[in-house]
């Protein structure tokens, strides 16, 4: 798996869930089509008169979700800015998605303005796997976030941990390590640890 993946897979959606926060700091989410990917980016078409446009405009951070037939989560989080091609961009969207054209007719599609994403990280959940796997991806310079749990050097090697572990990705030895890649990120070690020794990333 890689980024490139991630977003054909996006591609291969379709109809993509885009997160946002208005002026008062209250979630906002919609379901987008009007989407064009390229191989380290994507862009997509609103209308300018939309909420949807003035928090892109005031704030520009997004989040992206999608969820394969497959149980893959797909999550782009990224700062979203104006397309420098405008024009070519709509009209390349419009091409893709011919019904746009019942929804903005002619030239009344020129109220929409493009945004672009550049720079954003991509995590990758697989539940339809065993163990679940999951990776981070960045893309254009972008910086991810660490998350999950780590078990630190305070570890007195009992096995609590793992034998809580839903999916039993914690390596035994004389200080334990999770496997990032098949954590679930759910917090039980952190929880039943008798010393501590597991801490938040």
């Amino acid at each position: 798996m890689n980024a490139e993946t991630c977003l054909q897979k996006l591609k291969l959606c379709g109809v993509l869930s885009f997160a946002t926060v208005d002026g008062k700091g209250a979630p906002q989410i919609r379901c987008i089509s009007a989407i064009h990917f390229e191989p380290s980016s994507l862009y997509f078409f609103t209308a300018r008169g939309k909420s949807f446009c003035s928090e892109l405009l005031s704030d520009g951070r997004v989040q992206i979700l999608a969820y394969t037939r497959f149980k893959e989560m797909i999550r782009l989080s990224g700062k979203a800015i104006q397309a420098t091609e405008q024009e070519e961009k709509i009209n390349t969207i419009f091409a893709e998605q011919p019904y746009l054209s019942n929804v903005y007719p002619g030239d009344t599609r020129s109220i929409g303005i493009i945004f672009e994403l550049t720079e954003f990280t991509i995590e990758y959940f697989n539940l339809g796997v065993n163990p679940i796997f999951r990776e981070t991806y960045e893309v254009g310079g972008a910086t991810a976030l660490a998350k999950g749990y780590q078990i630190t050097d305070a570890c007195i090697g009992c096995g609590t941990c793992l034998k809580h572990c839903p999916q039993k990705c914690i390596l035994p030895g004389e200080k334990y390590a999770i496997q990032p890649e098949h954590c679930l990120h759910c917090g039980a070690c952190f929880e039943v640890c008798p010393v501590k020794a597991v801490k938040k990333r």
